[in-house]
């Protein structure tokens, strides 16, 4: 039985459908990455499942549990990182953590004692006694994980939770995140960054317009574009029009050319080479500066089922 599944779930603010018929199940012990762009619908879903919020229609159960039922026995199984850091900027990481234990009840002293192994599991041990409101950004989402395992949850929702962050910042939390699911948490994660799907998740759905559109491993949705993707670089914009003519026989079925700028890509078969096409270019007059022929990212795989790119 899987420990996170959401049925035919809808939900509509106003005018705006934001979930129309999701369908998400994710395993324990697994990571799902729900992928897609702003608006997708990746956050009511989390909500819902979350209890903080009904849906018009569908089901949802967390480990069994029916969330709409029995939300009280739900939330005692999960932990939840919002896209916002929650924590009391006026305490301190100490106390903000030992609040949350208390908070599930535990006694004073298992609350300290868990307090100080989530510090120094997120390396904020120097940083424990210091008020929050002094954190930088990466500081802030660590303490605001830290808080949701408190209580040593079976199922952590993630809610984009590397939004806002520099780079670096970014790097840290991806470790952080495959600590935790490399000790068997089971997880759901919710973001925008297409890379970060690759690196953190076992499986990904694709939701675009509250629906699940794809779903699979990141090399099974890699594979269904079905090639390689070629990228043609010009010295000047002019010749691309004549370009896009020349390189139409190569274009792989179903597929389109794509212009950004003096940059072409395409999606072509795997006996496709870069010499084929440099030559093919040269005889049309339209020669390039660089010609690449890789295997597809899961960008182009998003562009293909949404007919956009990633907006991070």
């Amino acid at each position: 039985m899987a420990l996170i599944e959401a049925i035919g779930l809808t939900k509509r603010f106003g005018d705006t459908q934001a979930l129309n018929g999701l369908n998400l199940s994710v395993d324990a012990g697994e990571v799902l990455a729900v992928l897609g762009p702003n608006g997708a619908g990746k956050t009511t879903a989390v909500r819902v499942l979350t209890t903080l919020v009904r849906p018009d229609a569908g089901t949802a159960t967390i480990d069994g549990i029916d969330v709409l039922a029995d939300p009280g026995r739900v939330r005692s199984r999960i932990g939840l990182t919002g896209q916002y850091a929650a924590v009391d900027e006026r305490l301190t990481a100490r106390e903000n953590l030992e609040l949350v234990g208390r908070f599930f009840r535990m006694p004073a002293a298992q609350a300290r004692i868990r307090a100080g192994e989530l510090l120094a599991t997120f390396d904020l041990d120097e940083a424990a006694d210091r008020a929050v409101k002094g954190f930088s950004g990466g500081m802030r989402r660590r303490i605001d994980i830290a808080m949701s395992l408190v209580a040593r949850p079976q199922v952590l929702f993630l809610d984009e939770p590397t939004t806002g962050l520099d780079p670096t910042s970014r790097l840290v939390m991806w470790d952080l995140i495959h600590d935790l699911v490399t000790q068997g948490t089971t997880t759901l994660l919710t973001t925008q960054y297409l890379d970060e799907a690759d690196v953190l998740a076992n499986r990904i759905s694709v939701v675009d317009h509250g629906r699940v559109i794809a779903e699979g491993t990141s090399a099974e949705l890699k594979a269904k574009l079905g090639g390689y993707v070629a990228t043609i670089v010009f010295a000047d914009a002019t010749v691309i029009d004549g370009a896009r003519a020349t390189l139409a026989p190569l274009v792989s079925a179903g597929s389109s050319i794509e212009v950004h700028a003096s940059t072409v890509t395409l999606s072509v078969t795997a006996t496709t080479t870069t010499p084929q096409i440099t030559r093919l270019l040269d005889g049309a007059g339209s020669a390039p500066l660089d010609v690449r022929i890789e295997p597809p990212t899961l960008d182009d795989v998003f562009f293909a089922l949404t007919g956009h790119r990633d907006e991070s």
